[in-house]
């Protein structure tokens, strides 16, 4: 009978051994010294805030073909070296998010989300955009085959703006782009 209950036992001891929190057990990754002013990677494709934070994320830290992926393979994508040469002058960029609206259309949900972007060239010249993005996520439960598709751009617009980034914030249509 002490069997039985030994490998429970065992699994109880391990279990008030771990920390409570999943945040107390992910690992740090060590500070890389070189790149201390570097932002933290982010890549989230959760929510359509998320997919742009993560976007800009990417730009930020000159990753361009991490940024590409953020937008769905669909007409409207840009093609990966007019993307990047876009972005060749660019030291850095912020995004600032609004409330994301959705709407569902035959298995697929699509959202748009209004944005303000701060980029500043390589000369220090800080400009300031906004403007909407439109993203597109398929049911993940009628996604059958690989590769799933997770939620991503499909497209976006944005215009320069004269407003200080911090009060910035665009707009999107009723009904999407």
């Amino acid at each position: 009978m002490a069997e039985v209950f030994r490998p429970a036992l065992f699994a109880l001891a391990l279990a008030a051994a771990l920390p409570a929190r999943a945040e107390e057990a992910a690992p740090q990754p060590p500070a890389d010294q070189s790149t201390a002013a570097e932002p933290d990677y982010l890549d989230d494709r959760s929510t359509p805030d998320a997919v742009i934070r993560s976007l800009y994320n990417a730009i930020d830290r000159k990753e361009y073909v991490r940024a590409w992926s953020y937008f769905r393979d669909e007409p409207d994508r840009p093609a990966f070296a007019d993307f990047a040469k876009g972005y060749a002058e660019t030291a850095g960029a912020a995004v600032r998010t609004g409330k994301a609206v959705s709407d569902g259309a035959a298995g697929s949900i699509y959202y748009t989300l209004p944005v303000a972007v701060r980029a500043v060239d390589v000369k220090g010249r800080e400009s300031v955009f906004t403007g909407c993005y439109q993203l597109r996520l398929v049911q993940p439960g009628i996604q059958a085959e690989p590769p799933f598709h997770p939620l991503g751009i499909v497209k976006g617009k944005l215009e320069a703006s004269s407003r200080a980034f911090s009060e910035a914030m665009g707009t999107c249509p009723q009904g999407g782009l």
